[in-house]
Parts: structure tokens; C-alpha cells; sequence
């Protein structure tokens, strides 16, 4: 089990390297150093696949090794090269992931939507391998614990809300635990949708979409979330999002 000290490490170090289109108040979205594979893909284009936060295979059993090498070398992948690619000569290359984000969100034309729908899953994969690790689960970190008790009665009925969001998304999408003001709340989105578009404020994240699960676990999505509810989800990355 990770202690703080050791999270709050991690972290130190990670943020030096961290791509630079995930800036401002979500910086915290830590990967560590980047690989020197990852450094050339950097200085070549303008967004890069950040390294996985954890070891490709630290996720067994809930999460193979083979889920997590399609999930993040292909699908992740994928979309970061989609965006370069999209943003070729295009007056937003450069600019943050949120403002790409937030000049495409909503619109409706081709170009746009592919900008969003790319742009929009880089940071939300980004914001889900942090949303992990390692021996998670287990119970929060105590302030984080008695605003969830707060606002949903007990932890465990917060990861009920969040098993059932995850459940009742029809299709690909999300399920998030987020702030509005004081309250802690969990919302779920479709495809590439973020709650940031809402005015809420991300904390941690299920991705629902069939790449994240079908390897392991084919069509059984339960098992899948209540897995990464129990074992994997990384409270201590909720409680930083919070006080960000």
C-alpha cells in the first residue's frame, strides 16, 4: 500500500514531466518521467503519449497486462496521433487541452467534433490511469471520507452511485465522482463528454467504454467496475484533485 509520503513523492517528480497540453489546474495529472522514447515523440510533435504511472502489468489481476497494453498503446494512442494529425496547420496546435476542449466543445461540425472527440479522450484517459493503482480501493483518506459521508451518507453507498452511473451509461462513456461546491456528487457522460463542460470539478473516473474491459472481462461491465472499485480506485488522487 502506498503511503502519502509516497504519493505526494511520485507526484513531486512526475509534475516536472508531465505533457505540457495538461497545464494549469490539472496539473496535477502526474505520469513520472517520460521515457526517452516519449521525449523524442515530444520533440517532434506537439502532444505526446505520457508514460503509464505504473508498471504495464501492476494492474493484475484486475486489469491484464494485455487490456492495458490495447487500452493505452492503441486506443490512447491513438488518439494522441489523431490529434496531431487533425491539428496540422490548424489555428489551436499548440494550445492546451482544455482550451482545444473548450473551443470545440459543442460544436457540431466535422472538423470540430473530431477535434473534440480526440482532444476530449486524451485528457480523459489521462485523468483515468490516475484515477488507479495499484492496491487501491479500500477506504479514503479521512477528509476525503467525511466529505463523501457528507454527501452520500458512507463510502460505501458513493461507490454504489458510481457502480450504477457506470452501469446505467448506455454505450461508451464515463462515470465521475465530482465537486460543486461543498457537495460531492457522481455524474456519468457519453463518449468523449467531460463534466468540466457542466462547471463541476473531476475527482476520479470509470472509463465504461468496451476497450477498457472486454479483454478481461467481456460483456460482464459489473464486474469490471465493482473490481476497480474495490481494488484499484486511487482516493488519494480524489483528495488532490479536491483542494486543486
Amino acid at each position: 500500500m502506498h503511503t502519502r509520503q509516497e504519493y505526494e513523492t511520485h507526484r513531486a517528480h512526475g509534475r516536472r514531466d508531465f505533457l505540457r497540453s495538461s497545464v494549469g489546474s490539472l496539473a496535477l495529472l502526474t505520469f513520472g518521467s517520460l521515457s526517452a522514447s516519449a521525449s523524442a515523440r515530444a520533440a517532434t510533435s506537439p502532444y505526446s503519449l505520457p508514460p503509464l504511472p505504473y508498471a504495464m502489468d501492476a494492474l493484475d489481476p484486475i486489469l491484464s497486462a494485455n487490456t492495458l497494453g490495447f487500452h493505452y498503446g492503441k486506443h490512447h494512442k491513438g488518439y494522441v496521433d489523431n490529434l496531431n494529425r487533425l491539428l496540422a496547420g490548424n489555428e489551436l496546435a499548440g494550445l492546451p487541452l482544455e482550451k482545444i476542449i473548450a473551443a470545440t466543445a459543442g460544436q457540431t461540425t466535422p472538423a470540430s467534433l473530431s477535434l473534440f472527440n480526440n482532444a476530449a479522450q486524451i485528457w480523459n484517459h489521462n485523468f483515468y490511469w490516475q484515477s488507479l493503482r495499484p492496491q487501491g480501493g479500500g477506504e479514503p483518506p479521512a477528509e476525503l471520507k467525511r466529505r463523501i459521508e457528507a454527501s452520500f451518507g458512507s463510502v460505501a453507498a458513493c461507490k454504489q452511485e458510481l457502480a450504477a452511473a457506470a452501469l446505467a451509461q448506455f454505450g461508451s462513456g464515463w462515470a465521475w465522482l465530482v465537486s460543486e461546491g461543498d457537495r460531492l456528487k457522481v455524474v456519468r457522460t457519453g463518449n468523449a463528454d467531460q463534466p468540466t463542460s457542466q462547471g463541476l470539478k473531476p475527482l476520479l473516473t470509470i472509463d465504461v467504454w468496451e476497450h477498457a474491459y472486454y479483454l478481461d472481462y467481456q460483456n460482464r461491465r459489473a464486474d469490471y467496475v465493482n473490481a476497480l472499485l474495490d481494488k484499484l480506485i486511487n482516493w488519494e488522487f480524489a483528495l488532490h484533485n479536491l483542494h486543486s
